[in-house]
């Protein structure tokens, strides 16, 4: 038998959503019924056009995730970050839901996506039951060894570390790339592990005469999606392999690493001259954006140690003045991230299409 990550199964598309995330049953499924917290009612579009009273979502199953969360305390600023995601998430249901009405995905692929999607998030937080596939997320310079789960970038960060080629302010910019890095890996195991089991739930399920039979064009798209990441992750590595040996270059374009990812594969991508000049010109006002979002994580973690510290004291007066400052700074960094995240959802669109129309 071939390697499973080479391997394309087939099955029919209408059945993809049913084998693909077999995994991802954690969240309660719609069930028969009237007004039940998990009824189809309260999660169709029609049902869901207005959020309920003290609810942070308009579907209920987002908002049972968002109190999982919650209990198992997460960082402020990591809490913010699954706001942003779960309404990404809700966007892009609402969206398919719609679709689905209208009878435009009778393949099921759209609707496989929305699922990959939210498998994803729930194993980024930590909230698939799997303490493994919890990511951390920090912007801190830490000694700690295991901090990047890598030997290969321990090293290398610890080369750039101790070089003398870096001011602190670079420091901090090369740390986010070795993080960014760092969470590509995860994203890519995260993908890989949802495949290699869904694989697994096709072969229990069928019968090899049955997959004989049987085409699949979206898991074979899963499979070159997992050699773009890949990719992607190794042309990740060359560049920190290269700015921690030489340092950074005084004409460096782009500084966020996300930014530096899209501007690499934009130049490799199908896009004229003009289009690619649009391009850079819009990868620096997005830029911009993450710089504003990231500056605002910072305070709301300041305001967060500020706001226990004034608890411990036990002023209600400062506490009240303190808490109604986070919670301003907790809504605009939510209002930030999910802006940063959909404009990123955009742009990465956008290279993807003009990198198909090549091929």
């Amino acid at each position: 038998m071939a390697p499973r990550r080479e391997r394309v199964s087939t099955l029919p598309r209408l059945q993809l959503w049913v084998l693909l995330f077999l995994p991802l049953l954690l969240v309660p499924q719609p069930i028969a019924g009237h007004g039940g917290k998990y009824s189809r009612e309260k999660n169709e579009p029609e049902m869901a056009a207005k959020r309920e009273p003290g609810e942070e979502f308009r579907m209920e199953k987002l908002n049972q995730l968002w109190e999982k969360a919650q209990r198992l305390h997460l960082s402020p600023v990591k809490m913010a970050e699954l706001h942003s995601d779960l309404k990404i998430q809700e966007r892009d249901e609402l969206n398919w839901k719609k679709l689905k009405a209208e009878g435009l995905d009778e393949d099921g692929e759209k609707e496989a996506k929305v699922i990959h999607n939210l498998n994803v998030i729930l194993a980024r937080y930590g909230l698939d039951g799997r303490k493994d596939t919890q990511m951390v997320h920090s912007n801190a310079l830490e000694d700690t060894q295991d901090e990047l789960g890598d030997p290969r970038l321990e090293k290398l960060w610890h080369k750039a570390k101790t070089s003398g080629k870096f001011s602190s302010e670079e420091l901090d910019k090369l740390w986010r790339e070795f993080l960014h890095h760092k969470e590509k890996i995860h994203e890519y195991n995260v993908m890989l592990d949802t495949l290699s089991r869904a694989e697994e739930g096709y072969e229990n399920l069928l019968s090899p005469s049955d997959m004989s039979h049987i085409k699949s064009d979206a898991l074979s798209s899963k499979h070159s999606e997992l050699k773009d990441r890949l990719r992607s992750i190794n042309q990740g590595l060359d560049r920190l392999r290269k700015v921690s040996h030489q340092g950074y270059s005084p004409t460096t374009e782009f500084e966020e690493p996300r930014v530096i990812d899209l501007w690499d594969l934009a130049q490799s991508a199908n896009f004229t001259e003009k289009e690619l000049e649009s391009f850079r010109e819009e990868l620096k006002h997005f830029e911009a954006k993450i710089e504003k979002h990231n500056h605002y994580q910072k305070q709301l973690e300041i305001s967060h140690q500020k706001l226990k510290h004034v608890e411990s004291i036990g002023d209600p007066e400062h506490i009240s003045r303190n808490k109604e400052k986070y919670v301003l700074l907790e809504e605009k960094t939510k209002e930030l991230g999910y802006k940063v995240k959909k404009h990123l959802q955009d742009l990465s669109s956008r290279v993807s299409r003009a990198r198909h129309n090549e091929l």
